[in-house]
């Protein structure tokens, strides 16, 4: 299967209570995706269901989240969720189907 291939980067900004992070490294890996997260993430935004910067952390998590269930389904851990994702991912296309339609015709 073809894939798109992202550089992911997370720096840690500050801790739970606001102090400045201890940690001077930042955690860099690439992730592939069989999906586009830029349009994913357009969908999403259109859909206005989250304020941007939770837009963002939600289609990328979400994304990566998938595509590692999707490439381990043999695995017991994986296996026995994915009924339930898959569930999630089409309730969660037809909400931004919905409120994307909803928008064109205000």
């Amino acid at each position: 299967m073809k894939q798109h291939q992202y550089e992911v980067t997370v720096k840690h900004i500050a801790d739970a209570q606001g102090n400045p992070s201890a940690y001077s490294e930042t955690l860099q890996f690439n992730a592939y995706n069989h999906d586009d997260l830029f349009k994913v993430l357009e969908h999403l935004r259109q859909a206005n269901l989250l304020d941007d910067e939770k837009t963002k952390a939600f289609a990328v998590g979400l994304k990566l989240f998938g595509e590692t269930l999707l490439e381990n389904k043999d695995i017991a851990l994986f296996k026995e969720f994915l009924p339930q994702f898959a569930q999630f991912m089409k309730t969660l296309k037809q909400t931004v189907k919905t409120q994307n339609s909803a928008t064109e015709t205000d």
